[in-house]
Formats: structure tokens, C-alpha cells, sequence
């Protein structure tokens, strides 16, 4: 019941009150985000949705307009030189992720599920069939984003959303959405300009499949 109602429900419920009440702040960042440089508030990506079926999902604008379409950040060489002054701060704090509670609210997201992968991102993808994490709603955070984020290498990934499918629950989803606070507060996992980065280095920063 949870999985084919209630979960929706929640979704619906949550992302249209923070729709509503986070008008003033929508605000602030829409206008730092037209002063700090050129180029649309938000950004639009193609990305896998439930069934493998694409959708756009909604991003603020992190990096400058003249940065190669579709490129991963971590495919870049140089990433930082992209990257705007107040996209740093949104990537850091994970705002930039913000904008897409209006693709929870039409149903093509959901609050907990695997991040969406990127339309290209077809190792990542078939991965993911052999869990059964192709079969769910992607989410704005899940059990790999608390589990090493960006730092663990795709197959890793791609188990642990394996596990949340098997896994799922309203206990679990509430572990995982409190679990997000606690790593966003923290900055754990965020790697910029690297991927998979957990086997390697063991240090945290920022990646976003730009």
C-alpha cells in the first residue's frame, strides 16, 4: 500500500507545501543567480526516469552558459573554471538540486529513490536493470546519496539501489531523507570534478552530471 499510494501521496504533499513556502527564498536565489553571470535561473537535463523512460529535470544554473552540453562534470577538464561564484555555494549546499520538488510534484520524481541517471549514462544504467533500480521513481536523494554519494564507483551505486528497491519502506524512506540532512549538513560524499572517488581518495567535495 505504501509503495503504489501513500509514498505518491507524500510526495504530492511535501513538494507542494515547499513549493509555496519557499516562494521568498525562490526569490533571493533567482536574483543571484541573474547578478553573479549570463544565462537562464534554471538548468534542464535530460535524465532516466521509472521504465527507463527520459524526462527534463530542473537544476539552478551552476555553471556558466558556454560550458559543453551533456558533459559530465567529472569528463571535464578543468572543471572549476565553469563553475559560477554563487554555483559553487549552490553545489556545496546542495540548492542547486532544489528545483526539482517541481518534478516530484508532476510525479516524474519521487522525495526518496535512486538519483536519475543522465540519458548517456548507459553503464550506470545497465547496472541498474540487474537490481531492479530502473523499475522505481528516481529521487532527489536515496540510499546511495548517504552511502558515499559521488564518491562510489558505479557498480557500488548501483547496488545500493538494488537495496533501497528491496528495502523499501516508510521507516527506510524516512532513514534515507534524514540521513540526506545529516550529509548535506556535513558535505559528505560530494566530490567536484571526480567520480568514484571513494576507492581512490577517500576525500569529499563535489560532481554533478552537468
Amino acid at each position: 500500500m505504501y509503495k503504489h499510494f501513500f509514498k505518491r501521496l507524500i510526495d504530492v504533499l511535501l513538494s507542494g507545501v515547499g513549493i509555496i513556502v519557499l516562494l521568498p527564498f525562490w526569490l533571493i536565489l533567482f536574483i543571484a543567480i541573474k547578478v553573479d553571470s549570463k544565462g537562464p535561473i534554471f538548468f534542464k537535463q535530460k535524465r532516466i526516469g521509472i521504465h527507463k523512460k527520459t524526462f527534463n529535470i530542473l537544476k539552478f544554473r551552476t555553471m556558466r552558459i558556454d560550458t559543453p552540453h551533456d558533459v559530465p562534470t567529472h569528463m571535464l577538464e578543468n572543471p572549476e573554471q565553469y563553475i559560477t561564484r554563487v554555483g559553487k555555494f549552490l553545489r556545496k549546499t546542495s540548492l542547486d538540486e532544489l528545483p526539482q520538488i517541481f518534478n516530484i510534484f508532476v510525479g516524474q520524481m519521487a522525495i526518496i529513490g535512486p538519483r536519475p541517471a543522465l540519458w548517456n549514462q548507459d553503464d550506470l544504467v545497465a547496472e541498474r536493470d540487474k537490481y531492479g533500480a530502473n523499475d522505481v521513481k528516481p529521487g532527489l536523494t536515496g540510499w546511495a546519496q548517504i552511502n558515499g554519494r559521488d564518491e562510489l564507483e558505479i557498480d557500488d551505486k548501483a547496488k545500493l539501489d538494488g537495496e533501497y528497491v528491496k528495502r523499501q519502506s516508510f521507516l527506510f524512506d524516512c532513514r534515507c531523507f534524514f540521513g540526506t540532512i545529516f550529509s548535506v549538513l556535513h558535505h559528505d560524499g560530494v566530490v567536484e570534478g571526480g567520480t568514484g572517488e571513494l576507492s581512490r581518495s577517500g576525500r569529499g567535495g563535489k560532481t554533478e552530471e552537468k
